[in-house]
Formats: structure tokens, C-alpha cells, sequence
């Protein structure tokens, strides 16, 4: 008989002791990858962004609300009567028909805001800013010589939008934007707060840049540099 080698030796006890320990890798690999498929499946989703409190004018459409629902907030409200018609429209905001926050019926908001200056300010209840901002729009419009200001809430619900102005106590005429007519007729910015000075002859001027106004003061301003025609 012929002597093993060494090495012939060595690989039949390799070969031997991989049978041996075959299941138990196979063990190990598949008890790694339930591991792995378990860490994967319980890893944390991010969830999807909400939306911001300094917030965009493209957050979901507005809710409807019936009648019934909205007649004590408008009555707790108590707003001042939207804008009635003056004159033909002119300008973007010509042939815009828009729902009165603070009462029943329409707003052509065109015909409602010609001939005089008018300082649109848009802003909804879930804008923080907004919410800062709306009070010193009330103190400007109460100045004497002081332009109308009409808000404009959009993409909210209307019960959360009277619920905020009475909870502030800002009386100030608004209309709301379902349908995003005003929204496309002024190309409205994805931020909010944003105002706008229509002038007398139908035009509109954005206040640029739109910050949230902090003083009365700063309406007077911004009022004046764009009453001139001098925007930025």
C-alpha cells in the first residue's frame, strides 16, 4: 500500500470537517439574512413633509363649508362688508369672481376695487406669519388716509379662517379663493404672507420682497414707494 501524503492527508480532513459544518453555515447564512430582512423592514420611514408653518400658497384646496356652518363664525366674526362694485374692472383682477369670507355672495373683485388704491393682502389660518402680520394691517387700515385693505384667505377652510379673525379681532373685509381664480390672475409667489397695491387704474404691484409687514408704519411705506411706482 502506498503511504498517504501529508498533503492528501490534510485535504481529506479539510473536505471531511466542511461536511460536518455545512448545515451550520447554511444555518448562519440564512439566520443572517432573516436579520437583514428584519432590520429593513423595521427600519424608520421618513415621513413626508408636512406643511410648512411659514407656509406656501400651494397647501391643499380649501374644504367646502355649508351655510349653516359658517353663519355663527361670521356672525362671532364680524367682519367688514366685502367690497361692492365701483366700476368696470381693469387689470388682472378684471372679470375675478371671488366668495365673501364674512357674508354670503360673490365679489367681483375687479369691478369691487376700481377706481382706488386697495391693498390686497392674501394669507390663510395656518400661515403663522400670517397670523402675526394680519393685526398690523388692521391698525394701518385704521389710520386716517390710510388705503382699503381686503384680505384674501387662500387654500384654507373658511371656519378655520373666521375662527382666526375672531380669535385676533381683526374686522377686516376678506374673500376666500376656492376655485384659485385670484391665485392665477396675480400669479401668486409660494410663500405667504404677500400683498399687492391695486391702483386706481386697475394695475397691481406686488410689495417686494414679501416679508410679513411688523409695524404700521411699514404698510405706510411700502404703500407709498409703490403708489409712485417705484417697486422693486
Amino acid at each position: 500500500m502506498l503511504p498517504v501524503r501529508p498533503t492528501a492527508r490534510v485535504g481529506a480532513m479539510n473536505a471531511s470537517r466542511l461536511r460536518a459544518f455545512r448545515p451550520e453555515i447554511v444555518t448562519t447564512v440564512v439566520v443572517v439574512v432573516l436579520a437583514v430582512v428584519a432590520v429593513v423592514a423595521l427600519w424608520p420611514r421618513s415621513s413626508a413633509p408636512s406643511a410648512p408653518s411659514a407656509p406656501s400658497a400651494t397647501a391643499t384646496a380649501a374644504p367646502s363649508a355649508s351655510e349653516a356652518e359658517l353663519a355663527p363664525l361670521r356672525a362671532a366674526a364680524a367682519l367688514e362688508p366685502c367690497p361692492a362694485a365701483t366700476g368696470a374692472g381693469r387689470g388682472p383682477l378684471a372679470g375675478v369672481t371671488v366668495p365673501c369670507l364674512g357674508a354670503p355672495g360673490s365679489v367681483d373683485l375687479g369691478a369691487a376695487l376700481a377706481g382706488r388704491p386697495v391693498l390686497l393682502n392674501v394669507w390663510a389660518s395656518w400661515c403663522q406669519p400670517c397670523r402675526a402680520e394680519l393685526p398690523v394691517l388692521a391698525e394701518y387700515a385704521a389710520r386716517p388716509g390710510a388705503v382699503p385693505v381686503v384680505g384674501v384667505d387662500v387654500r384654507d377652510d373658511p371656519r378655520s379662517a373666521l375662527k382666526l379673525l375672531a380669535g385676533i379681532g381683526v374686522r377686516l373685509p376678506s374673500v376666500t379663493d376656492p376655485d384659485d381664480a385670484l391665485r392665477s390672475a396675480l400669479n401668486l409667489p409660494p410663500a405667504l404672507p404677500v400683498s399687492y397695491l391695486v391702483r386706481a387704474d386697475g394695475s397691481v404691484a406686488m410689495v417686494d420682497p414679501p416679508v410679513p409687514f411688523h409695524a404700521a408704519d411699514d404698510v405706510v411705506a411700502a404703500v407709498e414707494r409703490l403708489s409712485a411706482g417705484t417697486a422693486r
